[in-house]
């Protein structure tokens, strides 16, 4: 079974292969391809982009560097018409590159695409949620390689309370603040440090990966538009460069709206300046908006926070309701409730949250302000050869942990929310279909013998949060949700069985909406 290609964008490769120093997650990047016989390619058409560079020397010689990798070429008679149709509008003759690179994805030749340009990863995800998985940013690229071939080597991040004071100045994560803001010690000696601020802090491989300063606020004292009486004002919101992608960032949005979903503020809202991208897209996806831009060029995103029933508008699926609403979700009528068994294994794949009940800190369900609280993502992918079929986006998934040597055991542990499903056919398509949510190692992957007589069913959900304490077998025996055993595959729950598993949750961060 060959191992899956990666095709890298023009703007990896330079960072690469300029003279400058290579970046250090840039370079792990390589390294890992290189250790587990992964692919790297740049397409034929990178030789066009850096064809455009003005600087004759800085040209040539960069060109001489792209045969140090292999290529993929050109598909013959493929137009830019052929193209727009697909990826949309092509203004410009980058927009032609980027296009020409999906394509790639698109008919098998490269699994993922690596490439720090917002634009690309935006035009991939107008195209299909399946493509934007499979074109991901270089920190979540390492991420994914890591994860994948050495399971056993990752160390979860953490998301950890701290005062500001408790950060040295001299810490790396502060470098780029400065760039675009010389007063920036001033202002965390004078206002962070000061006031005693509150920093939510992730360290990645032993370093400051990730930093959220937040600051409470009321109304008629905010720069918030939205009204609220208790409002959370994300002061600063920064991922290291070199850990940039959408893990990290995910991973910190979810400690925000965690936190401020449970402790009933009215409004969280950040500022950020347009060349924030990644940052901008990853908050709307999650219902923040842009309310108003300041005289300085930031602009204001808010989301609004609620404890009321959930509206799903005309036209708008419950999955998307439950999205921009999140962590809240919809438990009205025509909403489905499932039971997914799962082995101990997956499930600590999928919530490392859950996996050390020693861990006096553990993230209830809808969070907490908890230090030392291991982290994970928001949106997930789980594998499996279950029978029904789910076609629902915004049914509830409830995630049953089969006899398990490590607590817990037996018991319903967590919530999620069905986003969508596919059928993978072989290896090759768990890979690209899993994308860069994966948390399955190679070696499960192969496992699954994905086969066009046996496919494997690829269920993307958000994960909405534990439930603690999660509700044991026998009380699920007892409330008549399983008749007498656990299911061994995913089970549709009847309407009755899914509200008494709703009323068995008693510390919700926010009353179930039904």
């Amino acid at each position: 079974m060959s191992a899956p290609n990666y095709l890298i964008d023009t703007n990896v490769f330079i960072h690469l292969e300029d003279a400058a120093a290579v970046p250090a997650e840039f370079a792990l990047l390589l390294q890992l391809a290189a250790k587990h016989g992964v692919g790297v390619f740049v397409h034929e058409a990178a030789r066009d982009d850096i064809a455009r560079d003005r600087d004759v020397a800085r040209r040539q010689i960069t060109l001489s560097k792209v045969d140090k990798f292999r290529r993929i070429a050109k598909v013959r008679g493929l137009s830019e018409t052929d193209l727009a149709l697909h990826f949309g509008a092509l203004s410009k003759p980058n927009d032609v590159v980027d296009a020409t690179l999906l394509h790639a994805l698109t008919i098998g030749v490269a699994d993922f695409l690596i490439t720090q340009d917002q634009g690309l990863h935006d035009r991939a995800r107008r195209h299909s949620a399946e493509l934007a998985g499979r074109v991901l940013y270089v920190a979540d690229a390492v991420s994914l390689l890591r994860s994948t071939y050495e399971p056993l080597e990752i160390a979860i991040p953490f998301v950890e309370e701290i005062d500001a004071h408790a950060i040295p100045l001299s810490d790396p994560i502060f470098d780029s603040l400065r760039e675009g803001y010389p007063e920036f010690d001033d202002w965390w000696r004078s206002k962070c440090v000061k006031e005693m601020r509150k920093c939510w802090v992730v360290t990645d491989d032993g370093q400051l990966g990730g930093l959220i300063v937040r600051k409470d606020e009321v109304e008629g004292h905010t720069d918030a538009k939205l009204p609220g009486k208790k409002i959370l004002k994300i002061c600063t919101f920064k991922v290291r460069p070199e850990r940039r992608g959408v893990k990290l960032g995910e991973l910190l949005l979810k400690q925000v709206l965690w936190f401020s979903q449970t402790n009933a503020y009215d409004v969280a809202y950040v500022t950020a300046f347009p060349n924030q991208q990644t940052l901008v897209e990853l908050i709307g996806y999650y219902g923040f908006v842009h309310t108003y831009t300041k005289e300085n060029g930031e602009l204001v995103y808010e989301k609004p926070l609620s404890r009321a029933a959930l509206d799903i508008h005309e036209g708008q699926t419950p999955f998307d309701a439950a999205r921009l609403a999140y962590p809240r979700f919809a438990t009205s009528n025509a909403i489905t409730g499932y039971v997914v068994p799962i082995k101990e294994t997956f499930h600590e794949s999928l919530f490392p949250e859950l996996v050390d009940k020693r861990q006096p800190d553990l993230f209830a369900f809808a969070g907490s302000a908890s230090p030392n609280t291991p982290g994970n993502t928001i949106r997930k992918v789980y594998l499996c050869r279950a029978q029904a079929r789910l076609d629902h986006p915004g049914d509830i998934l409830l995630f049953y942990k089969g006899k398990s040597e490590k607590p817990p055991s037996q018991a319903i542990t967590t919530i999620g929310i069905f986003e969508n499903m596919t059928l993978a056919s072989s290896t090759e398509d768990l890979r690209r279909m899993a994308g860069g949510r994966s948390v399955y190692s190679d070696e499960q992957l192969r496992a699954f013998d994905a086969s066009q007589d046996r496919p494997v069913k690829v269920i993307n959900f958000l994960l909405i949060g534990h439930i603690a304490p999660p509700i044991a077998l026998e009380t699920l025996i007892h409330a008549s949700v399983f008749a007498g055993h656990p299911p061994q595959s995913i089970v549709r729950l009847r309407r009755e069985q899914l509200l008494t598993v709703l009323g068995q949750i008693r510390n919700f961060g926010f009353r179930l909406l039904h």
